[in-house]
């Protein structure tokens, strides 16, 4: 085929491609648009999860009539005049791509008035060509309505999640935004139903209590400039701390909220970093703050953060990734120790690191067996694994030998010793195993038990656990979860699986949404399977946690019972084996 040039059409809508990955890219970018132009108040509406329809509207400087056609030409830009300007922004968008790019792949009007100017302007263009301009009275500001996105691209549509997805993506995103910038007031409307709505009051606090309710929120800690240092009775008093750089970088800020240990999740998502209050996705900054809790956090779990690094704009370059979600730090690891050291004196200051505690929580579950002192392992030791209908084989796919525990090291891995050698069991992923064929069996016999809660607890959803709430509803259900709406994303729980009875009901059924949500059981095939590994995930005995010498017997007795002890539902090893011939050839023997 001979070197040709693409077709101006065509090259407008790769590019987009770049850009507009799914209707969430669409509102990012209108958003910093909207921050970009001054505006103090913003307000989103979507319909079909942003597929059928976007609107943002902002009460901003608006786009001055002889400007808005321009506006739309690709690489068209109020924010760049020269290369240098592009080491040292103070705006969010830079590009001149957003526009132009949202309109190749879907119908846009644009309603605008600037500051000024005794009238607006509407602009509708279609597949990137304008089909109408005309004067039009409109309060200053701007209004973009996207329609029909990627109608001019429809296989892009074929990769777009269900609507209620593509709506918690959206929500994630205005969440995010809500906290970078708290003296703005964000709102979003979904299919006519108010879903979120900052308070605008210019406190990070604030907008924690509406992203993650008032419970979680009173828990966070906040980290500012802190060091600790010794008072004359020996005291720790908390005292400013600026973290000064070698020239010709200056100082970094680093300000904003973290959660202690004990308030965790399942995975980093809820890990929020604002560079200059620019929301990016960066490893260095998350491995910063996890190396800051040291070991007082559970294996797999990672805490709440939304944390804000201000630094001058030319020791960071923005200009990475098209979606400008990732950045390039000049001195990465003074960001590291600058991000770490905050969040580790916030924690020891306010919340001094707590050792294991192997005490289970209060039980607030009906009828439920005693608790056990000594730790939340939530398996009955006296209750068979049902095996009627057991929708695996018959037989185990690799039978274990009948082993005998010897104790547990790190709190994590149970040693037991086997005829052929030692077996290091991971408690977490054996008892997943143990779980999962119980809920599995128990569904295939229609015999799944709930357990009626003593007084229902109101649980607040984010919106993307919403959108899998919403989803799962009846996949839940059938496996014992029983709730109703109460109010604006909230629900109430009256059930749980009773496998859950050592358990806290809400935060379970949390993070099982985040994971249903994050789509992180690519092994299982039905979305009632994914619904049991996410349940026995969330509830299994986790890493860091002391078990008795019974529990662990009794736990790898009852992973010997199952069909498959060798992985976890996830696909993960359940454990590993030193046989006799390695140990021999080690110790020099053989």
């Amino acid at each position: 085929m001979p070197i040709h040039i693409l077709p101006d059409d065509l090259a407008s809508k790769i590019a987009a491609g770049e850009v507009i990955e799914r209707p969430a890219s669409v509102v990012k970018e209108l958003l910093e648009n909207s921050i970009d132009a001054g505006a103090r108040e913003i307000k989103i509406e979507i319909r079909g999860g942003g597929q059928r329809l976007i609107r943002v509207a902002d009460d901003g400087g608006g786009i001055p009539t002889a400007e808005v056609a321009t506006a739309f030409a690709r690489h068209a830009t109020s924010k760049l005049n020269s290369v240098d300007d592009l080491f040292k922004l103070q705006t969010l968008g830079f590009r001149g791509e957003a526009l132009p790019s949202i309109a190749a792949v879907s119908r846009v009007t644009l309603i605008t008035r600037a500051r000024g100017e005794a009238s607006g302007t509407q602009m509708r263009v279609d597949g990137g060509k304008i089909v109408e301009q005309r004067a039009q009275g409109a309060p200053q500001g701007t209004i973009v309505t996207v329609e029909d996105l990627f109608r001019h691209v429809p296989a892009r549509l074929k990769f777009l999640k269900t609507p209620a997805t593509e709506a918690g993506r959206i929500a994630d995103l205005i969440n995010a935004y809500a906290l970078a910038y708290p003296a703005l007031r964000f709102s979003l409307v979904n299919d006519d139903r108010l879903l979120f709505q900052s308070p605008g009051t210019g406190k990070m606090f604030d907008v924690l209590v509406k992203v993650f309710g008032i419970e979680i929120a009173n828990q966070m800690l906040e980290v500012g400039n802190w060091k600790l240092e010794n008072t004359a009775e020996g005291a720790s008093s908390v005292q400013p701390l600026t973290f000064n750089l070698q020239p010709p970088t200056s100082n970094i800020q680093v300000s904003g909220f973290i959660s202690p240990p004990a308030v965790n999740r399942s995975s980093r998502k809820y890990m929020l970093f604002f560079v200059n209050h620019r929301w990016v996705q960066d490893r260095t900054l998350q491995h910063a703050v996890i190396e800051a809790y040291h070991t007082a956090l559970m294996v797999g779990r990672a805490p709440i953060v939304a944390l804000d690094i201000a630094l001058p704009p030319d020791t960071v370059d923005v200009n990475v990734h098209p979606t400008k979600s990732e950045v390039r730090f000049r001195d990465t690891s003074a960001v590291f120790r600058a991000v770490q050291h905050t969040a580790r004196a916030a924690l020891t200051a306010h919340a001094p690191i707590p050792t294991i505690s192997a005490s289970a929580p209060p039980s607030t579950i009906a009828q439920g067996a005693p608790r056990r002192a000594e730790t939340q392992l939530a398996i009955d030791l006296h209750r068979p694994i049902p095996t009627s209908n057991l929708q695996s084989p018959d037989r185990p796919i690799a039978q274990l030998p009948m082993l005998r525990v010897l104790g547990q090291i790190l709190s994590t891995y149970i040693i037991a010793e086997g005829p052929d050698g030692l077996y290091l069991i991971d408690q977490h992923s054996a008892h997943e195993r143990v779980l999962y064929e119980q809920l599995m069996a128990e569904r295939a016999s229609a015999q799944v038990v709930a357990q009626e809660l003593i007084d229902p607890l109101a649980l607040q959803l984010t919106p993307a656990q919403q959108a899998a709430l919403e989803t799962h509803r009846d996949a839940l259900a059938s496996v014992g979860f029983k709730f109703e709406d109460f109010g604006a994303q909230t629900i109430l729980l009256r059930a749980v699986p009773a496998v859950m009875k050592k358990s806290d009901p809400r935060d379970a059924l949390a993070h099982i949404l985040d994971e249903l949500e994050q789509g992180e059981t690519p092994l299982e095939k039905s979305a009632e399977a994914r619904l049991i590994s996410s349940v026995c995930k969330s509830i299994a005995v986790k890493g860091g946690q002391v078990l008795s010498l019974e529990e662990m017997r009794e736990l790898v007795r009852r992973l010997e019972q199952t069909t498959a002890p060798r992985t976890c539902p996830h696909g993960r090893p359940t454990m590993i084996q030193l046989n006799i011939g390695q140990l021999e050839r080690e110790f020099g023997r053989k």
